[in-house]
């Protein structure tokens, strides 16, 4: 029996599995007060997902106000938050359109789909603002790299991410690869994708017009992702699936709620898209992800005029069992849903069938205020759809300091014993897991496929020249840059300091090729929003991202929040992890990573201080965290991004790397092996901190002898101290009176690790 609008109302006293799908008590309460009666069982699968933590966001809502209460003045922002992607005028009428967001708990279950379908999804993130996807990233975060569950999940994610990405033909052009045992069973899983797109172009996530049909376009539906949302994204684990996977593989009972991808279906999407945006035929469009029909028919017809009717018998399956609320649920992947005026649905038809994509009318725009669905000519829904997709519950959760947290910052690493071989400590580093190369990753994914890649992994960021990427570009020589960057450890000491200094990072990381820091999109990742220790860190976390995007000067354009990445009571260390867009008006002017010729001068800019708290030397020489972070010098980052950009188009600058995990040391190691040229230098102060200390806002450069008084003089005009520290040449990193290393034993040291761990 069909549970209909009708029957719903005459049996108000029926028992509803509203805790199965994750919603509380209250939350039930309240949707049968809007609705002045019992949900149906179509109308709770709506709310349960609409209303859940990965989709509203009513844990984090309070906090995220900031973003934008706090936002800097920006003429380049062109769409903020709110919509399925931020898009930024990047100049000569384009612009790009960039987001990052999590698949973490779907790749702990199924890593090799739950990878694949969070670069699928991101894609169509990217795809519903009218852009052409052009390049993807992934920050990554994995256990322990010796711990048992690490080779289970690290081999299938990098599997799932380049064979989806390989297939879409998108390069992927950066990102990070971080191990640490506080992750081990909540492995994290952030894609990033971005596209371009000319400025007056841009789609949007509405549905107007009374009389406008909605069409359902892409693959069909079936029964995979259902409750991905609303159960596996919005809940912790528990020690019985972690017990489980490591006894079988993976937690199968959870396995349902991961999508599973296609991406040769999703190039053609891609390309019917963008010649449907070309012939004008779509008045609004939605992406299908998480929540899947619920998402894009409420929003959609939140954004509009507020009404919409759809027959969910016209929803085309691939498993005809499928009752109403499985469909509404299902988070089936390769599907989009547009709203298209009767005129154009027969141009609209046939450019889905040139490209192969199947299309169905499933609805129509409707000026009743109401989502009204139907299945065998029964109202199964009833509903205002803003209450599913904007009226949530808002949650101001309590929360406190960690206790213990003042001793794990009174714990200092001033009192852990020194090396006294410098030269072993840098190979000891240069070789762990998180600061060896990570070729053993990257190679697996094609990072030059389209030929339009000017830097990629492992330079500081990636970048991409946009004058061949889309038709009537090739007038413009701009490209854009970018980079993720995220430090858990330093999150956990202060996670106030540590989200600036994961956006100072990407910021000087675009900034050392040559491009203006212009945006910013984050991911979010922490335990549950239900401990209060957790909410603070994630509070300090956003109030510190915002104060830090106000100072530096870029917006947030919208990004996504990973709650409940926790084992029983283990959260994950806070994680917040940014992602940095930057423009630079002639890509043949970037600065090229690393040191690219022998007779260079090198210098270092920024100051370095004693600062080793959450540093990698304290983690790999002592297993050590506590401590303060750095300081994040904001002002100075800034100052530092300016010298670099005008340096760049001056052409005063032949190589550069900027510091960060591993300070110095690794800085010159891999500045050494981007092109196996070597290195003598000189350090005027104690040569462990110099070599070692992780102060932020510090970069190397390595300029052409006659051009280095010019470039001191750009330096010193911006108040950046810029200090000599010797040439480039030879075949061996030599650090004067301190040791002397051949690049070959660097290479080895450096290429060997993940082969051995995981190849």
């Amino acid at each position: 029996m069909t549970d209909n609008v009708k029957r719903a109302a005459e049996t108000p006293d029926e028992a509803m599995p509203f805790a199965e799908l994750g919603m509380k008590r209250d939350e039930y309460d309240r949707v049968v007060e809007i609705l002045g009666r019992r949900p149906t069982s179509s109308e709770l699968a709506i709310y349960s997902v609409m209303w859940s933590e990965h989709c509203s966001y009513k844990s984090s809502k309070v906090h995220l106000r900031q973003f934008a209460t706090k936002a800097p003045e920006s003429e380049a922002l062109l769409v903020g938050m709110g919509e399925n992607a931020g898009v930024v005028d990047i100049g000569d009428g384009w612009a790009a359109t960039f987001k990052i967001e999590s698949h973490n708990h779907p790749s702990y279950v199924e890593p090799h789909q739950g990878a694949a379908t969070g670069v699928g999804g991101i894609v169509r993130d990217i795809m519903s603002m009218g852009a052409r996807p052009i390049a993807v990233m992934d920050a990554l975060r994995f256990g322990g790299a010796l711990q048992e569950d690490t080779r289970r999940v690290l081999p299938g994610v990098v599997e799932g991410i380049s064979h989806y990405g390989n297939c879409l033909g998108l390069p992927n052009i950066g990102g990070e690869v971080v191990f640490d045992p506080c992750y081990i069973g909540n492995p994290l899983v952030n894609a990033l994708c971005v596209g371009l797109l000319r400025k007056d172009q841009i789609k949007l996530a509405t549905a107007p017009g009374p009389g406008n049909k909605v069409v359902l376009f892409g693959a069909s539906t079936g029964p995979d992702g259902i409750g991905g949302a609303s159960v596996l994204a919005s809940a912790t684990f528990d020690q019985e699936d972690e017990s489980q996977a490591r006894a079988d593989g993976s937690p199968s009972a959870k396995r349902p709620a991961v999508q599973v991808g296609d991406p040769f279906m999703e190039k053609l999407l891609i390309e019917c898209c963008l010649e449907l945006y070309a012939a004008d035929v779509v008045v609004g469009i939605q992406d299908l992800g998480a929540a899947g029909v619920s998402c894009a028919t409420t929003e959609l017809a939140a954004k509009g005029t507020g009404g919409m009717h759809v027959d969910l018998n016209l929803v085309p399956l691939r498993d005809s069992s499928l009752r109403p609320e499985e469909i509404l649920m299902s988070e089936s992947q390769e599907r989009m849903m547009a709203v298209v005026t009767p005129e154009d649905i027969p141009a609209f038809m046939a450019i889905c069938e040139k490209w192969d994509v199947p299309a169905t009318v499933i609805g129509e725009v409707t000026d009743t205020g109401r989502l009204v669905m139907t299945w065998h000519g029964e109202t199964i829904v009833d509903i205002p759809p803003g209450t599913a997709a904007d009226d949530g519950p808002v949650y101001e959760r309590p929360y406190h300091e960690p206790v213990g947290q003042a001793a794990l910052n009174a714990d200092v690493p001033d009192k852990l014993d020194r090396p006294s071989d410098l030269r072993a400590t840098l190979l000891q580093l240069l070789g762990s897991p998180n600061l060896a190369s990570k070729e053993w990753v990257t190679s697996q994914y094609d990072r030059y496929v389209r030929s339009n890649t000017v830097l990629a992994q492992p330079a500081d960021a990636g970048m991409l020249r946009i004058s061949e990427v889309m038709a009537g570009a090739s007038e413009t020589k701009r490209g854009i840059a970018l980079a993720t960057d995220g430090n858990g450890r330093y999150a956990r000491l202060d996670p106030y300091a540590g989200a600036q200094l994961a956006l100072a990072e990407a910021y000087r990381n675009v900034a050392v090729t040559g491009a203006k820091p212009l945006a910013v999109t984050n991911c979010l990742n922490f335990g549950s929003p239900e401990d209060p220790e957790v909410m603070w860190q994630f509070a300090e976390a956003t109030r510190g991202l915002a104060d830090a995007c106000r100072t530096l000067g870029v917006p947030v354009t919208g990004g996504n929040v990973s709650f409940y990445n926790q084992t029983g009571a283990q959260a994950i260390h806070p994680t917040p992890v940014v992602g940095v867009l930057g423009v630079i008006d002639d890509v043949a002017t970037r600065i090229k990573s690393g040191f690219v010729a022998s007779g260079l001068k090198i210098a270092l800019l920024g100051e370095t201080r004693a600062e080793f708290g959450g540093s990698e030397w304290a983690h790999v020489a002592h297993g050590h965290l506590g401590g303060l972070p750095p300081e994040a010098v904001l002002e100075d980052e800034r100052s530092l991004a300016t010298v670099m950009v005008a340096a760049a188009a001056a052409g005063l600058v032949e190589g550069s790397h900027d510091l960060s995990d591993g300070g110095l040391g690794i800085a010159l190691a891999e500045a050494c092996l981007a092109r196996g040229v070597g290195a003598r230098v000189s350090l005027s102060d104690d040569p462990f901190v110099a070599l070692f200390s992780e102060s932020a806002g510090r970069a190397l450069v390595a300029v052409r002898p006659e051009q280095f008084d010019a470039f001191a003089a750009l330096c010193a005009e911006h108040e950046v101290p810029c200090y000599g520290l010797g040439v480039t040449g030879g075949d061996a990193l030599v650090v004067e009176d301190v040791f002397e290393v051949a690049l070959t034993d660097l290479r080895t040291t450096h290429e060997a690790t993940l082969p051995e761990l995981f190849g």
